[in-house]
């Protein structure tokens, strides 16, 4: 199995799709420059496949270890983790002021890719080191901010988020994890259990900050009662080094379906009384503090599901080039050949199918990374305010979207690969298990639809909505111009643009008479959505890689719509084969895969309502 990542395809969506250039004019980045970018990302995709994919099998095999109570990493984790931390790749984005790189958002979201494709189970550790301490630079006091930030953004010490526990999941006002006030201090002691916790203990990091979501002594039930508060593994002692035990237990680890090398643990805390906590911000505000780390893990996990769905293509299409079997339909001939199975209809099928996705959702998650950066950074409030409410709507699309796609690639890709991708050896049944917990944790794909249709949709009275729509149309109208182009896919994608709008607006008046009818359509709403907002990109793709195209056939000499002149350059010009088959891709995405929205559209306005009357 070797781990392949279209590097092509991430700076094309970067540089010249969402000019993310652009960002280096925000104060934070004016001392870099493209060129300095492109190498960050190809560093990062040398260090995936050289460091990163080279132990991801070992974890799958040999997974986590627990003994007497303490986790162990496969051992070339700890040798690649200690690589890791010394490449500055844990917090690449954050604050230099904290031993973070600094650089825009959007490169630390395109290195991320590049990271969980070649090694899932091995980015749980940084990956919520950093955004634990992210949470703690917002929200944290000075002394807070201090004694744990730099420790964190350089990997010295790890980080976690403790929500879940066994009566409480998707519920979190449900937790009974308390926080009794120490008389006289500033501390409070814990007590409680937690399970579920991605990277709850490992031995590759000196110390592990828990943020644990608990209640207060005195403070109400549900989830406006529930504060967050910073629990380490190791507290501080009369000298001022962190080596006092902070009666913090791991009560076991969990053996899972995939993504086997990354620790998921039962933590105790306070079993022997003396589990000392420290607020953070305010009492009870501790939802509204963890959901910042939450919306940042929501879009990360879609990385996740982008990622390894990704990694299938590529080996899809490797094995697809190499694999002979069966002869071409079209050779009659009583002589014919087995050919690569990548020239049979339904492996092609299967191939684009996956293809289209994996660029579509890719462009989708760097798209709200650089409204991300804008967020951060811009001098226009006006700016500002208009990614925030874009940022905001989208997140729940790329977290589920993302992850059930991802999933959907993988399959593909197993079936393409036949029997072989079943076996371990071919890395697709790897990949297939490993992506499945991504539409599980970070609020279960179902919740995000919930969060989509309940909420996004109803914020600022559908303004955020309404700002898509506008967003959208101003896209579309120029490409619809008849003469145009793209004008007949651009009318495509208006079309189920308007079925969106159009089962958004039937929710809003369905909804008051029958409150239960739109939520059992929510998860298809926001697969209505996902597939819409992709094929706008798409589309937007094929735009610019058709200018490409005329560019590069007026200087050989070519007419762009003389389809065996320009084959004949494109098998000796890259960025020919490379535009070309992005105006393919979008045709493909559009006619093949958008049509769904129409299916939806009709389901949602069946009034039928045999899934909320049945008795099961």
């Amino acid at each position: 199995m070797e781990y392949r990542i279209d590097k092509r395809d991430i700076e094309f969506v970067l540089f010249e799709q969402l000019n993310a250039s652009r960002v280096l004019e925000f104060e934070p980045y004016k001392e870099f420059n493209e060129e300095l970018l492109k190498m960050v990302l190809s560093e990062a995709l040398k260090f995936a496949s050289e460091q990163l994919a080279a132990c991801n099998e070992e974890g799958d095999r040999a997974g986590v270890s627990f003994v007497d109570g303490k986790v162990s990493l496969p051992q070339s984790f700890v040798d690649t983790y200690k690589k890791f931390r010394e490449g500055g790749w844990i917090a690449v984005a954050h604050n230099p002021e904290f031993g973070g790189q600094g650089l825009p958002y959007c490169i630390a979201i395109s290195a991320i890719e590049a990271f969980s494709g070649a090694n899932s189970s091995f980015m749980f550790v940084p990956g919520l080191t950093v955004s634990a301490a992210h949470l703690i630079e917002v929200h944290g006091d000075q002394s807070q901010r201090s004694t744990y930030i730099e420790k964190m953004y350089t990997g010295e010490w790890a980080g976690t988020m403790c929500l879940t526990e066994p009566q409480a999941g998707s519920a979190v006002g449900d937790l009974s994890t308390t926080a009794t006030p120490i008389e006289g201090t500033n501390e409070f002691k814990i007590s409680g259990s937690k399970l579920f916790i991605s990277a709850g203990d490992q031995n590759v990091t000196d110390n592990i900050v828990h943020l644990v979501l608990a209640r207060a002594e005195g403070d109400p039930e549900g989830i406006k009662g529930i504060s967050l508060f910073i629990v380490p593994k190791y507290r501080a002692g009369a000298n001022g080094t962190f080596d006092v035990w902070n009666d913090v237990t791991i009560a076991g680890i969990e053996h899972k379906m995939g993504i086997i090398a990354s620790p998921t643990c039962s933590i105790s805390f306070g079993d022997d009384g003396d589990c000392r906590g420290y607020l953070v911000g305010e009492r009870r505000q501790g939802i509204v503090y963890m959901f910042q780390m939450m919306n940042e893990a929501r879009l990360v996990t879609g990385l996740q599901g982008v990622a390894l769905g990704n990694a299938a293509y590529q080996l899809a299409l490797s094995y697809a080039k190499e694999r002979k079997q069966g002869p071409k339909v079209t050779d009659r001939s009583s002589e014919a050949k087995a050919v690569a199975i990548i020239e049979h209809p339904d492996v092609r099928r299967n191939l684009m199918t996956m293809k289209a996705y994996g660029e579509s959702i890719r462009a989708l998650l760097y798209q709200t990374a650089v409204r991300g950066d804008v967020i951060r950074h811009s001098a226009d409030p006006k700016e500002r305010d208009a990614a925030q409410d874009l940022v905001d709507l989208l997140t729940p699309i790329c977290k589920a979207f993302a992850t059930d796609i991802g999933f959907k690639m993988t399959e593909l890709a197993m079936q393409v690969h036949g029997g072989y991708g079943y076996i371990r050896e071919y890395g697709v049944e790897q990949h297939m298990r490993d992506v499945k917990i991504a539409s599980i944790y970070e609020g279960t794909n179902g919740i995000q639809a919930l969060d989509l249709l309940g909420r996004k949709m109803r914020l600022k009275g559908g303004g955020l909505f309404l700002r898509w729509l506008q967003e959208c149309n101003q896209f579309l109208e120029p490409l619809k111009v008849e003469g145009h182009p793209l004008s007949a896919m651009a009318k495509e994608v208006d079309g189920a643009k308007n079925a969106l709008a159009e089962a958004a607006f039937s929710f809003a008046a369905s909804g008051k008479k029958d409150p239960e009818y739109p939520l059992q359509h929510a998860t298809p709403f926001l697969s209505m959505f996902g597939h819409v907002e992709c094929a706008r990109l798409m589309l937007d793709q094929a735009r610019i890689a058709l200018d490409k195209l005329q560019a590069i056939c007026d200087a050989n000499g070519i007419d762009p719509g003389d389809d065996h002149a320009r084959r004949t350059l494109a098998e000796k010009n890259e960025d020919v084969r490379f535009y070309d088959a992005k105006v393919h891709t979008a045709r493909f995405f559009i006619y093949q895969l958008l049509p769904q929205v129409g299916g939806y559209l009709k389901s949602i306005k069946s009034n039928d309502r045999s899934a909320l009357e049945v008795v099961l």
